[in-house]
């Protein structure tokens, strides 16, 4: 079986790539072609020599705290220090001059069908399973992250709304993006209008966004599980042994975790280090969330955790509610604060048909100047491949066109590019870092990351000048591992032969998988993957003007936290994408309070056609997880920079997992 290089390393929630076996070959240019570009700066001590694409940078809105630069004094690479205090968001709903009140007026009369609201209406948006960094076309199902955040503020102008109605149900999507909803949530009160929540199950992510709103209630009958959060890692090697599979793996970096799946039975110490860190981040923060938001001590909220909340009636004893009710009744009592006397139901508005709701009929299309955001999201790969879901993941070839049309492009001013990625192909990874620079070069150019950007998704934003994170984004994972299968035993089990002939001492090295590797290809193989490490961790140094020994210190595969990242050297500022925005603003000399134009390069997915051939596949039943399977292992045939599979629960979504240990079960009985 042919060797594959991976660099992985950040925990992701995705089924499909719980098992994907973590094999590789990393890109073999050398390094002294890292250091051809113009701005590469020396790799000396960042503060000694900062970089010429990274200039000092003022945080101007929706600011959660100072940028790299601004931090006094900075500490040595790898040294921990406090992690960014919140500051108080500069949004503000600004009154529109009279002008702009009068032509939005005449837009709403002439709306389309589908643009048209009801005065007194409820914005009701339903935040439930998985939500995308991408957007959305009327033709796709799920949620949308920019769209829902968009709806906001489209709400908090919108005159024909009255508020905001919340359903907030189990969500699948990292804390990152739960921290940029809730960033809307308590912007859009600032508006004056209402946001209502209602929550029928309640875990620890659905009550960290759901106690923004202003009110927030539950049936008498919710599901609360208030327990705590928990990090799992789980390990293959048992399984693969009792089906005859070997696995030859040589991991680079302490705190690598991708090939442990496969070759241990057990976490690493190291590992178990960096997950708990993580978790502590994790938990600490939404103890202190909570308790500011209920004006308590986070001792008080974590007793109350560790007491084992489970019923529903307890959270409104405690004030952690505002009252039981059930969902028609907290829309009666909607029904009268809006005002609506007729007997038919409260007048609302779903979150799909405000999504088509035009900014530009609500005087919000901004100003001439334009801002580009290139939106990155997924696995990476270099080339679509046949069996590539519709519009999955990151399409090397494709991106680069939208990058060089935007270099080329006089009409954007500063870029935006926002990434939600856990890696993948790393020659992609490199190809499009290539890019990136050269954008750079042409004009400012901010990396935005979102739940996460580990490996091949660091890769890209480090090519960035300026490195935007939330304080939860997973990010980093600085490594590599090696490895490839020996199938002898299974070969011998089920009576299969295969016999290669083969000139050179090491063409064997990819193709021989019915026997273990030799002491020298063994040699040869831990060679490549230490270089594959140097040349990944000395890029990384020259991207973020540190010197290799700085560098050394925050690789080794390790995956930081964005409020981590930021102490350690890896990340410029924490904040979300208005932070971004505000910095592109500032370093493409646009006056902070004039208005602009974001102008997404990305399109939105899916379209009909991709819809359709969805369709076709369902119909030959494909199934999702499954196909989800074929397509990594179809990925995996050349450099990868992908990060592994570990969880962070607290619900505990298996459905993906169980069918793949139904396929493992049924592999076993097979062979028994």
């Amino acid at each position: 079986m042919a060797r594959l290089l991976v660099l992985r390393g950040a925990p992701y929630r995705h089924s499909s790539h719980l098992c994907a076996a973590t094999l590789l070959v990393f890109s073999p240019s050398q390094h002294r072609r890292f250091a051809s570009f113009p701005s590469s700066p020396p790799t000396a001590a960042r503060r000694i020599l900062p970089s010429p694409l990274r200039v000092p940078i003022r945080a101007l809105e929706s600011s959660p705290g100072p940028t790299k630069e601004e931090q006094e004094p900075s500490p040595a690479a790898g040294e921990a220090q406090e992690p960014p205090q919140p500051a108080a968001s500069a949004f503000e709903v600004e009154e529109l001059g009279w002008g702009t009140q009068l032509a939005v007026k005449l837009r709403m009369l002439v709306a389309p069908p589908w643009q048209r609201v009801r005065k007194g209406s409820v914005l009701n948006m339903k935040l439930r399973g998985e939500i995308s960094d991408q957007l959305k076309t009327r033709f796709s199902s799920g949620l949308s992250l920019p769209q829902i955040c968009e709806n906001f503020v489209k709400a908090a102008y919108d005159p024909r709304i009255s508020g905001i109605y919340l359903h907030i149900e189990p969500l699948r999507c990292g804390w990152a993006k739960v921290d940029e909803i809730r960033r809307h949530i308590v912007d859009f009160k600032k508006s004056g209008k209402f946001v209502v929540g209602y929550m029928p199950v309640c875990g620890e992510k659905e009550y960290y966004l759901a106690c923004a709103c202003g009110e927030l209630y539950a049936p008498p009958s919710a599901y609360v599980a208030l327990f705590g959060l928990t990090v799992q890692q789980t390990f293959l090697r048992g399984v693969l042994e009792k089906v005859g599979v070997e696995p030859e793996i040589q991991r680079i970096g302490k705190y690598k975790s991708a090939g442990d799946q496969l070759a241990r039975k057990s976490m690493s110490n190291e590992v178990r280090e960096m997950l708990a860190t993580l978790l502590d981040n994790i938990y600490g923060n939404w103890l202190d969330t909570i308790s500011s938001t209920h004006g308590k001590k986070k001792e008080e909220i974590e007793e109350f955790i560790n007491s084992g909340v489970y019923q529903v009636a307890r959270l409104k004893e405690e004030g952690w509610i505002t009252d039981l009710l059930y969902d028609d009744e907290v829309m009666a009592m909607l029904k009268e604060r809006v005002g609506q006397k007729d007997k038919k139901s409260l007048r609302m508005v779903d979150y799909s048909k405000y999504s088509r709701v035009s900014k530009r009929t609500l005087g919000l299309q901004g100003g001439g100047e334009q801002i580009a955001i290139i939106r990155a999201s997924g696995s990476i790969t270099r080339t679509r491949s046949p069996l590539s879901a519709p519009s999955s993941g990151i399409i090397a070839e494709q991106l680069i066109e939208k990058i060089r049309t935007v270099r080329e492009s006089e009409k954007y001013k500063a870029v935006i590019l926002r990434i939600d990625s856990p890696g993948g192909d790393a020659l992609a990874s490199d190809l499009m870092w290539r890019e990136i620079r050269l954008l750079a070069n042409s004009k400012p150019v901010v990396a935005s990351m979102s739940d996460v950007a580990a490996s091949g998704g660091y890769y890209m934003a480090m090519a960035a000048p300026v490195i935007v994170a939330e304080k939860l984004t997973l990010t980093g994972s600085i490594g590599v591992v090696t490895g490839k299968f020996c199938l002898q035993k299974l070969y011998e089990r089920i009576d299969f032969n295969k016999e290669i002939l083969s000139k050179g001492r090491y063409a064997e090295l990819n193709a021989a998988d019915q026997r273990p590797l030799r002491p020298d290809e063994a040699e040869l193989f831990e060679k490549s993957a230490q270089n594959a490490y140097a040349l990944f961790r000395d890029k990384a140094a020259m991207s973020r003007s540190m010197s290799v020994d700085q560098m050394e210190t925050v690789a080794q595969g390790r995956v930081w936290s964005g409020q981590d990242a930021f102490s350690r050297g890896l990340v410029d500022s924490v904040g979300g994408l208005s932070q971004a925005l505000a910095i592109a603003k500032q370093k493409a000399n646009i006056p902070k309070d004039k208005k602009i134009q974001l102008v997404e390069v990305s399109k939105p997915s899916p379209t009909l056609p991709e819809i359709l051939s969805g369709i076709g596949g369902s119909l030959l039943g494909v199934d999702r997880a499954v196909k989800g399977v074929l397509q990594d292992m179809s990925s995996l045939s050349g450099v990868q920079a992908r990060m592994d599979g570990i969880l962070f629960e607290n619900l505990g979504d298996m459905s993906g997992e169980n069918q793949l240990f139904l396929l493992i079960k049924d592999i076993l009985n097979y062979f028994d």
